[in-house]
């Protein structure tokens, strides 16, 4: 299917023209001509690009509004998909009920953000699991501001949240059904193509052993908006359900499909892998709901970064990666899967299909940690992955320890393992530990902290992670709202 279909508010769209590679947000605004929605920053801190679309792939029992920077999003990444605009919320001429709470409670300033914050409150307004103060902080820190109204901003957004008004959106919702995601566009020496089944995938790859492949892009997208380079071959992988979703495999591990993205995985560990407690912390801060919408597990690991921040916590759990090809798949350790910067162990013609994680020791101290120079939207100084396993004699049994930004990958800390393996679990016996991590880890020095900073704040999260699982071996991360939004109760 060549054509790009898609409905944007409510026309639909049909277009055999369009680069692949064009942004949803250049899209809109030089063809479709919506210039509501803005470029602020164009790599998806700002929201100020902030679009809705209507997700019924991910749950086709649950279809829901997913708030997106349409800055990071190729065009046909919405292909199928109904797109939701600033301009397509006043119905018959009256405003919708989240455009009348920002001009009731002044919550427009100059109005340049005021779109995306709009756009995100949308999605807040049909959100029926707004259970935590904390998660209307998440929905909405994707978004600033420059004129400081968060207070009008944020009693706006209150007095929405979670009412699900009976309305056309509502009933869109209610009844979308999974799109027909198959895209395919080739010519003139470039290619998008967007396969629907594993058959279909190991076809494409051997056809263009080159393509990048491609799921969120909330990376990729960015070499394209800050870097301008030219992406002539990509293989999208999100139109092959087989690669997404969570489960338990018939040896009562945990699997997370590569696919899955991390707002998917963070309301799983809220519920079905609850066990996996340092996933959810470490998912807290990640980043803005925008980006989890679409950053994928698969993708963040693939990346290979040292600081990206779900190798930590992972490989602290005793994570695997399903490695799958044309000819099979092959199980790895994922500590075994990075091989240096930027580098992994897939082969050509692989795709991390899955990550396997073992259902945690009764008793096991459990933590991640993520340090950076701002609470959200940040990327980690250093993060830190702890598992800490002892028998009735207090001795330690088990022990993995995984650092994110202090070398070229993120890595396990083995020296301070070993100090800690077959001793008592004390606090003196994890300061006697500490000297380990200087011959564990050389990290470097850059603008997110020195060399020694790095190696300090190391050690203090180890000290942490023993005071903090004294008493509570999984402890979660406190309720602490950012002050940006306060929720008490939500009908």
């Amino acid at each position: 299917m060549s054509i790009l279909r898609f409905h944007l508010n409510d026309r639909p769209i049909e277009d055999a023209e369009v680069p692949p590679t064009t942004t949803l947000l250049n899209y809109l605004r030089q063809r479709a001509h919506l210039t509501g929605t803005k470029e602020g920053c164009a790599e998806g801190d700002c929201g100020a690009c902030t679009v809705v679309v209507l997700d019924a792939e991910t749950d086709p029992a649950a279809p829901r509004f997913r708030a997106v920077n349409a800055c990071l999003m190729f065009v046909p990444m919405v292909q199928g998909r109904r797109v939701y605009t600033v301009e397509g919320l006043r119905q018959n001429g009256a405003l919708h009920p989240v455009q009348a709470a920002m001009v009731e409670r002044l919550g427009s300033q100059c109005g340049y953000c005021t779109p995306g914050v709009v756009m995100s409150a949308f999605e807040a307004c049909y959100r029926e699991d707004l259970r935590e103060p904390w998660q209307l902080d998440d929905q909405m820190c994707g978004n600033l501001c420059r004129c400081t109204g968060y207070r009008p901003i944020r009693d706006a957004v209150h007095l929405v949240a979670g009412t699900c008004p009976e309305d056309i959106f509502n009933r869109q919702r209610a009844e979308a059904r999974p799109a027909a995601l198959e895209f395919v566009r080739a010519s003139e020496g470039r290619c998008y193509l967007q396969p629907t089944d594993l058959e279909a995938l190991w076809a494409a790859i051997a056809e263009r052993p080159r393509a990048r492949l491609v799921c969120g892009g909330t990376d990729l997208a960015l070499l394209v908006t800050q870097r301008y380079q030219d992406l002539p071959e990509l293989i999208a992988l999100e139109g092959v359900p087989e690669l997404r979703g969570v489960g338990r495999g018939a040896d009562g591990w945990f699997e997370i499909g590569a696919t899955t993205t991390l707002t998917d995985l963070e309301a799983a560990c809220m519920g079905p892998l609850r066990p996996l407690t340092p996933l959810l912390r470490i998912l807290r801060y990640f980043a803005s709901r925008q980006i989890k919408h679409r950053a994928t597990v698969g993708g963040n690991l693939c990346n290979a970064s040292p600081i990206g921040d779900l190798a930590p916590a992972l490989i602290a759990l005793g994570a695997q990666v399903v490695l799958r090809s044309a000819a099979g798949a092959r199980t790895l350790p994922l500590d075994q899967f990075f091989l240096a910067y930027r580098k992994t162990a897939l082969q050509p013609g692989e795709v991390l299909a899955a990550v396997r994680v073992p259902e945690p020791s009764t008793g096991a101290r459990m933590g991640a940690y993520k340090v950076s120079k701002r609470r959200e939207l940040d990327i980690s100084a250093v993060a830190a992955g702890l598992y800490v396993e002892t028998c009735p004699e207090g001795l330690v049994t088990e022990v993995r320890a995984a650092f994110g930004g202090m070398a070229a990958t993120p890595a396990r800390a083995r020296g301070l393992e070993a100090a800690l393996r077959g001793r008592p679990w004390t606090e003196a016996n994890v300061e006697a530990a500490l000297p380990a991590l200087a011959a564990d880890f050389k990290p470097m020095s850059d603008h997110r902290g020195s060399a020694w900073f790095r190696g300090q704040v190391a050690e203090n999260l180890v000290r942490g992670f023993y005071l903090e699982t004294a008493a509570t071996p999984r402890p979660d991360l406190p309720p602490r709202p950012a002050a940006t939004v306060r929720l008490e109760v939500v009908q």
